[in-house]
């Protein structure tokens, strides 16, 4: 548990911690209005098996320690939106979704390839505005529940 939470929720939070001088001056210098990826941004790359409310493919796996992580980010995510909304950096926690990948296909195959994945995730990022920050959505834009 604690090496899946190093890695999943320790990890993030020191690289923002480290890139938010950089972050700052980012949303500082911009001429954008309001909070945009274009601007300045910390996306978290959770997951819905982190939701509560979900509980999603509980059925073929556990993966509690994995699970528990991801709503830890999510917290963290929301933690930063409230923490970094005067800077203007905007902040979500992101669910790439059940993706083609060696760990994405342990519990049966996903439905996702990288690819696709991939160009709904930077689809979503080009649209991310203030409104956004501090929320949970997936790789379409659309709201994950906590």
């Amino acid at each position: 548990m604690l090496e899946v939470y190093n890695t999943n929720v320790v990890g993030p939070m020191v690289m923002s911690q480290v890139f938010l001088p950089l972050l700052r001056k980012a949303s500082k210098d911009s001429l954008v209005k309001g909070m945009s990826c274009s601007k300045a941004a910390i996306v978290n790359m959770s997951s819905e098996v982190g939701s509560i409310a979900n509980m999603l493919e509980w059925q073929r796996g556990h993966v509690i320690a994995y699970r528990c992580s991801k709503s830890a980010l999510n917290m963290l995510s929301k933690c930063q939106s409230l923490c970094l909304a005067e800077d203007g950096i905007l902040c979500v926690a992101l669910h790439p979704g059940w993706v083609q990948t060696d760990m994405g296909n342990k519990l049966g195959p996903a439905p996702l390839t990288m690819e696709q994945s991939l160009r709904g995730i930077l689809n979503t990022l080009g649209r991310l505005s203030e409104e956004n920050t501090g929320t949970f959505v997936n790789w379409e834009g659309k709201l994950v529940p906590w």
